[in-house]
């Protein structure tokens, strides 16, 4: 297969929905989901990537992250096992546990795993850079603000900034990259609620 080529994704997208709804019950690991699959998607077009592809692999990134957020040297293990047993390709699979490649004993490769990894963490930076802005809406934020955030230490502690440089990896500088993840949050802020 060429890169830009088609492959139908044995899992459709409301197969994946449906297992996402399933295994992650909480409204916030949803939204997280969604907007990774959003950002995918948005690299996939700028990169001539399997859009249905990455897409799949942003939204059921965490599928097992219910059962395995004590044990982050199982999480994406259990994703694996559930994704192989319905046929899904090992692209997918790949990218989806190497987005905790560290603590599965692994490096990262591919430029699937490393958008993948940094779509996931820039979801969580954008969504608090919202949450301090008065309307608390995805519209009001600039890709700037997204990127000075990267620079404070203390704002949204949890966010690995590492993994979002990530995206330099691929070929997208950071400000690029924070103004695409950030265009393509918005196209569903209805569903994210900002």
């Amino acid at each position: 297969m060429h890169q830009g080529e088609k492959q139908n994704p044995v899992l459709s997208r409301q197969e994946a929905l449906d297992l996402i709804k399933k295994y992650l019950p909480q409204d916030s690991l949803i939204k997280h989901c969604l907007a990774t699959e959003v950002i995918m998607r948005s690299l996939a077009l700028k990169l001539q990537a399997d859009e249905a592809m990455w897409g799949l692999a942003g939204l059921l990134h965490d599928l097992d992250y219910n059962e395995t957020k004590e044990h982050m040297d199982q999480h994406t293990l259990t994703t694996e096992k559930i994704l192989a047993g319905r046929g899904a390709p090992q692209e997918i699979i790949d990218a989806i546990k190497g987005h905790n490649a560290e603590n599965l004993g692994f490096q990262r490769k591919t430029v699937f795993e490393h958008a993948l990894t940094a779509a996931e963490c820039i979801t969580g930076l954008i969504v608090a850079t919202a949450l301090v802005y008065p309307d608390k809406k995805l519209a009001s934020v600039k890709p700037q603000s997204v990127t000075k955030r990267m620079k404070q230490k203390e704002f949204a502690r949890s966010v690995n900034r590492d993994y979002i440089r990530e995206c330099e990896l691929i070929g997208i500088p950071l400000e690029e990259f924070a103004a695409l993840s950030l265009a393509a949050m918005c196209t569903i802020s209805d569903e994210l609620g900002l």
